[in-house]
């Protein structure tokens, strides 16, 4: 790969600046692409935006920036993409620095601003170069998440269509999903679920996979279509009132859709029973009542333990005895134990709490 320095001025950066939102953002005379397919969606808060205009303002280095040069004699911002797009919106006064917006400057520091020198890079190479380049030049401290790795490999047709189902600002799936997939959308989260809902897997090598043999596909309707089905699914089953958002987002809808998407299940049985569970103290973890009233199983529920207090004043009463096999043990070696388990109603307190030997405790856990 090719790299040589060049010096380019604000001003020439930001001649023919354009940001036209999900159809891209422009610069440099309308000669560089300043958000190629394989860059993130723009990331920087304003606190971020406002440290780029003030180091152009008292004269501080920015970091470098890379550009790769295109056959088509134009350029793609590999490495910069925030910082560039920072420079260009307080130029055309989307957001004002001390207080005024770059209209508001006198000649001299408008001067001062657009004649700020730009270290950048520019690199000639393959795409394949290019995006091993991507991935190893960090972006002004803000590290890729695994699925923009993930798209500026497999950047193509498929990829482009997905973002729109999935990433972009109107993204269909900002609509129906912000209650239920906890990742960050743009960030390309919500596409990283999408994936791993479809494959049924979480893995790297899952989603790459998948994302390899759909590289070239000319639209991801497919992905979205499933998509559509699991919140569909969500949606008819579980009351999705904004009281409930805490105990819907973010569970793995993907395997619960793959496994109980075709039973037959009682609505009205569902909700009655998440009602009893959301009222429970016993039940320490409200997100897993949704998985346990379709599997069954109490791990979901994180139900309340015996505490250390309780512990010791239960093996005292029992003088350190175990009730079911009479035999005598240290504290460390006896289990806390409800006599009457939670599922018929019993509660973590002294008067339903034993203390059992390690054996008879697995005993009668297996019964």
């Amino acid at each position: 790969m090719k790299i040589e320095m060049h010096d380019v001025t604000i001003r020439e950066l930001v001649d023919g600046y354009r940001d036209e939102g999900d159809d891209g953002v422009f610069g440099y005379g309308g000669r560089l692409d300043i958000r190629p397919p394989y860059q993130r969606e723009f990331v920087y808060d304003e606190k971020k935006r406002m440290a780029v205009v003030d180091s152009v303002m008292n004269g501080f280095p920015l970091n470098v920036m890379y550009w790769v040069a295109r056959a088509d004699g134009g350029y793609e911002v590999m490495d910069g993409q925030q910082r560039t797009v920072s420079i260009g919106q307080f130029f055309g006064g989307d957001f004002s620095y001390d207080m005024r917006y770059f209209h508001n400057f006198e000649p001299e520091e408008r001067e001062r601003f657009l004649g700020y020198r730009l270290k950048v890079y520019f690199c000639s190479g393959t795409d394949a170069e290019k995006i091993r380049w991507f991935e190893r030049i960090n972006i002004a401290c803000e590290e890729l998440t695994s699925q923009e790795i993930r798209n500026a490999v497999y950047h193509g047709p498929w990829v482009t269509d997905a973002k729109r189902w999935f990433s972009k600002r109107n993204a269909p799936a900002r609509k129906v999903a912000k209650n239920y997939v906890a990742a960050a959308f743009d960030r390309q989260g919500c596409l990283e679920t999408a994936i791993q809902w479809f494959v049924g897997q979480k893995s790297d090598e899952a989603v790459r996979e998948f994302m390899a043999i759909h590289q070239n596909d000319p639209d991801a309707s497919e992905l979205w279509s499933h998509f559509s089905n699991v919140i569909t699914w969500i949606e008819a089953k579980f009351r999705h009132t904004s009281d409930r958002v805490k105990i819907l987002k973010g569970l793995d809808w993907g395997a619960l859709y793959a496994k109980y998407g075709k039973a037959r299940l009682d609505v009205s049985k569902i909700e009655e029973r998440t009602r009893q569970l959301l009222l429970d103290d016993e039940v320490e973890s409200k997100r897993g009542i949704i998985p346990y009233l379709l599997t069954g199983e109490e791990r979901h529920l994180h139900l309340r333990g015996f505490s250390d207090a309780q512990r010791r004043k239960m093996y005292e009463r029992q003088g350190g005895v175990c009730p079911l096999c009479g035999r005598k043990f240290a504290l460390e070696e006896m289990h806390a134990d409800h006599v009457k388990p939670w599922c018929k109603g019993g509660q973590t307190t002294l008067e339903n709490g034993q203390m059992l030997c390690h054996d008879c405790n697995w005993t009668k856990g297996k019964r």
